[in-house]
């Protein structure tokens, strides 16, 4: 990211809380006069089976990778040229280490407010975020929670 600037670090999975975080992070930053900046991060399956290595398919790397920008940048002309970044591993992790990144001022992620069982086995890379940044996060959820 630039030295000097702020930067609102808006991590998306293209869901619709992601983009409700686009628009609210856009707003911020012309406001504040911050940069915005896109990030997406993806994670490659790994095929395990008894008694072989853990591996990928040949050429599968390269594939997912190359998709994976292609979406970011779809995404970033449909929100008007935002800057992006694009990275490969653990979700919050990832997030975590571009907000401390300098002029990272605030990261404004969505959040898909799952409860229970489901928060429960699908874990939170939002909560994981909240809990372990330096720098403020703003979350925004796809829709009001049912009942």
């Amino acid at each position: 990211m630039k030295e000097g600037a702020s930067v609102i670090l808006v991590p998306v999975d293209f869901e619709e809380a992601s983009l409700k975080a686009i628009e609210l992070a856009k707003d911020l930053g012309a406001r504040l006069g911050h940069e915005v900046v896109l990030l997406h991060v993806y994670q490659l399956p790994v095929y395990t089976y008894p008694g072989i290595e853990p591996a990928l398919m040949p050429g599968f790397h390269s594939e997912v990778s190359a998709a994976a920008s292609r979406a970011v940048q779809q995404l970033s002309a449909q929100t008007g040229g935002l800057k992006t970044l694009l990275r490969e591993g653990d979700p919050a992790a990832e997030i975590l280490a571009a907000a401390e990144e300098p002029g990272t001022a605030l990261i404004v992620m969505g959040t898909h407010g799952r409860r229970g069982l489901s928060h429960l086995f699908l874990g939170s890379v939002a909560e994981q975020v909240i809990r372990k940044s330096s720098v403020p996060v703003l979350t925004v959820r796809s829709a009001p929670p049912a009942g």
